[in-house]
């Protein structure tokens, strides 16, 4: 079994959740509860792209947002 997050020849989705993570999502299979698409199906390396210029903190939003207040 081939894994379904590394087909270059294939469209990828980029979902981001309410903590403000991105994650790659193969356009084929259903987008799970609590992520919604930001980025609409595109060749792999335009979502990968995607990602390294907008995920730029890894932290959580809320983590963040508890680090901006002490």
């Amino acid at each position: 079994m081939t894994n379904p997050f590394e087909h270059d020849d294939r469209d990828y989705l980029v979902l981001v959740n309410d903590e403000n993570q991105h994650s790659l999502w193969p356009s084929w299979i259903t987008v799970p509860t609590g992520w919604h698409v930001v980025l609409d199906a595109s060749p792999r390396a335009d979502a990968l792209a995607y990602i390294d210029q907008n995920w730029t903190d890894m932290r959580p939003a809320s983590l963040a947002a508890a680090m901006r207040t002490e």
